[in-house]
């Protein structure tokens, strides 16, 4: 049932932020999935769990495969983020669908070791939209050096029928970070929640 026209890697490597050297060079990569949307051209679909079920779990193992390749392992990765864009003949719960599902999450969680949820955008866009994946640490939600957005886009992507299905990931947070974590603001706030 999947219908994929590509897959797309993208990786970038930061080594001077703010006019000075990084003591870590930031490294963030992206695998993105370009399909036909399943439910393109049916109107109105009740029941989307027969292609969740089937797409899901094969967009979750490919795109994990590919930014594993990318990391080296899945011990390197430190934050991670997942994105959607439904063409403009499609719904955002088209793009919602395929990523808001344990049978796509769960291979990017298990193979990075992670016990954090996976920041999510889920867009309406045509042909070079931009992907933005917000990262976190896979760990540690409160950890504010890997606040991190990875941007990118497909030049021919995505067309009104299909879907743009990515997963982001860094080794590294923001070179420099300097505004604490939310563990702090609480100390500071004398509060235990939120």
């Amino acid at each position: 049932m999947l219908s994929l026209r590509k897959v797309v890697r993208y990786s970038e490597t930061t080594f001077i932020e703010g006019g000075r050297s990084a003591p870590k060079p930031l490294q963030m990569f992206g695998a993105a999935a370009v399909l036909t949307n399943p439910w393109h051209g049916r109107g109105y679909v009740e029941d989307l769990k027969p292609e969740i079920h089937a797409i899901a779990p094969e967009l979750g193992k490919l795109l994990t495969a590919e930014i594993i390749a990318m990391a080296g392992s899945g011990d390197a990765v430190e934050a991670y983020g997942k994105a959607a864009i439904v063409g403009t003949a499609g719904e955002v719960e088209h793009a919602s669908a395929l990523i808001h599902t344990l049978r796509f999450g769960n291979h990017f969680r298990t193979a990075v070791g992670a016990k954090s949820y996976l920041a999510f955008t889920n867009t309406r866009g045509g042909p070079n939209a931009p992907i933005s994946i917000p990262l976190m640490d896979k760990a540690d939600e409160g950890r504010r050096s890997h606040y991190l957005t990875l941007q990118f886009a497909i030049n021919d992507s995505p067309a009104p029928d299909e879907i743009v299905v990515a997963l982001g990931a860094s080794i590294g947070g923001r070179p420099h970070h300097r505004i604490g974590d939310r563990y702090a603001d609480l100390k500071e706030l004398g509060s235990t929640n939120g």
